[in-house]
């Protein structure tokens, strides 16, 4: 790993696209051309990055209609974290594991030359499997304690039939029993 350069593995010539298209075409694409990010590039430079978690969360936040108006560059992350083709795989996998992400952008001289995913540093160095692994467990943890973290903020389990008074109103689980607030301040 120490002596295979990322312009070695990196995909050359990715599917990109412009910054005046919208998320339902950048979506379209990454579809049909079955790829989970598209760089965008505006006269051959490097200016944002659209990946399928950006598209998930525009679809939450915005009415689907939204969708053709809203330009790639408007929810494109402002900071790019890039490498240089003459960067080792092994530098390529520290940045990654650094920034908590798995592709990467290839850029020389702030134009795209190509792109390096955790994916091509596994199949060319299976040995870190295991370090792969355990970012992946990380993330997962992490997103687990703020899943965690949401459902502590929450104020009640669910809506539904109190089993003490059958009223309907938010519940909560008190001693392994669905009740209202009534019920629960009884207690």
């Amino acid at each position: 790993m120490e002596n295979v350069l990322v312009a070695d593995v990196m995909t050359r010539n990715p599917i990109t696209i412009s910054p005046d298209k919208s998320l339902y075409d950048a979506t379209k694409i990454m579809i049909r051309k079955r790829v989970g990010s598209l760089p965008i590039i505006d006269k051959k430079k490097l200016v944002g990055i659209i990946t399928k978690k950006d598209v998930l969360w525009a679809l939450l936040k915005k009415p689907r209609a939204e969708l053709a108006e809203i330009k790639v560059m408007d929810i494109s992350p402002r900071k790019l974290a890039v490498i240089k083709p003459s960067a080792t795989m092994k530098e390529a996998f520290e940045k990654m594991k650094k920034t908590k992400f798995e592709k990467l952008p290839v850029v020389l001289d702030k134009e795209l030359v190509g792109f390096i995913t955790a994916r091509d540093i596994l199949m060319y160095s299976p040995e870190v499997y295991p370090e792969l692994e355990e970012f992946a467990k990380i993330q997962e943890e992490k997103e687990k304690l703020m899943r965690v973290r949401k459902a502590r903020e929450r104020k009640s389990l669910y809506e539904g039939l109190c089993e003490e008074c059958g009223e309907m109103s938010p519940l909560y689980k008190l001693n392994g029993i669905l009740m209202c607030e009534n019920c629960r301040s009884a207690m």
